[in-house]
């Protein structure tokens, strides 16, 4: 019996030994050498792993910035939103490209007191779920639901729900615009915009493509599709989505001429100086038009003189 187990323990020690070898040398044969400077890359990158970049994480990333590295002399087209490009270009030895920063615009203004709840949610705290069961409580299908997916997903703490309001709102020195807040929407209300000249931005802070009146049962400031601004804007900036005026970053001049034309107050002017108030007539006396003087004309006396 003892020289039976002895044996079995040979074997199978000799047998584990055989095979040890052979996935040695599998592995020297198909091993797959990494250049180390992926993890130079990587160590300048924020490891949010956002998503930001289009990558799956930032170590995919890096693999990306090294791999464009040995084809060409730029990183063009590879940007970290959270992180300085510049040390990244410092470790490859390239040259990079300053791209515009971003940053996320909640494209809807129903707040408690715009849109008044007609019902009351009892279920999950999950947008993606309450998406497929109703409306809101404000009865926008297009609305915030204020519930929070999008601060749950955000990586650098920029996102957090107004108890006063219900609506999500962006802190904008820790927001890096990397997008991620905008996936976790299911209704699309976030987007990603230029943060502009000056962080000074314009846009329509609506979502909703509904025709005005469906719109103005369920939001006192939603966008009704009157084209006003359409009709104003002298650069063309502004397109009409159906139902919806939607604010072109790129060819927007920020005059703000559309923002006084809507009636709904929809459009939102963020960090400009206030206006300054016009001057008021007073009631009751006329308005004085200004005198303008008549260039006075010199007389010309013409003699007409007879010949004898």
């Amino acid at each position: 019996m003892n020289n039976i187990l002895l044996i079995s323990l040979i074997v199978l020690g000799v047998l584990g030994g055989i095979l040890a070898i052979i996935l040695y040398f599998v592995a020297q044969k198909f091993k797959v050498e990494e250049n180390p400077l992926i993890d130079e890359v990587e160590a300048c990158l924020a490891g949010a792993n956002c998503g930001g970049c289009g990558y799956a994480g930032c170590r995919n990333f890096a693999e990306a910035c090294v791999k464009a590295a040995s084809e060409k002399q730029s990183l063009a087209g590879l940007n970290c939103p959270s992180s300085d490009m510049q040390k990244v270009a410092d470790v490859l030895k390239l040259t990079v490209e300053a791209a515009e920063p971003m940053i996320a615009v909640v494209r809807c203004n129903g707040s408690c007191e715009n849109s008044p709840a007609k019902v009351h949610y009892e279920g999950a705290d999950i947008c993606a779920f309450a998406n497929t069961l109703y409306a809101g409580e404000g009865g926008c299908s297009k609305g915030c639901l204020g519930l929070g997916d999008c601060v749950k997903k955000c990586p650098f703490d920029a996102l957090h729900i107004n108890k006063e309001t219900g609506l999500p709102e962006v802190d904008e020195e820790k927001c890096v615009g990397c997008g991620a807040c905008a996936k976790a929407c299911p209704r699309g209300i976030i987007e990603v915009r230029p943060r502009g000249k000056n962080n000074r931005r314009v846009y329509v802070c609506c979502s909703n493509t509904d025709k005005g009146a469906i719109v103005m049962k369920s939001c006192s400031v939603g966008c009704i599709g009157c084209q006003k601004c359409f009709k104003t804007c002298p650069f063309e900036a502004i397109e009409m989505r159906g139902n919806l005026a939607y604010i072109d970053p790129a060819k927007c001049k920020s005059c703000r001429k559309c923002e006084e034309v809507c009636p709904r107050g929809t459009i939102h002017a963020v960090n400009f100086p206030p206006r300054k108030p016009k001057a008021e007539q007073p009631v009751g006396e006329p308005v004085q038009q200004p005198v303008v003087e008549q260039p006075v004309k010199e007389k010309v006396t013409i003699e007409n003189k007879e010949n004898a």
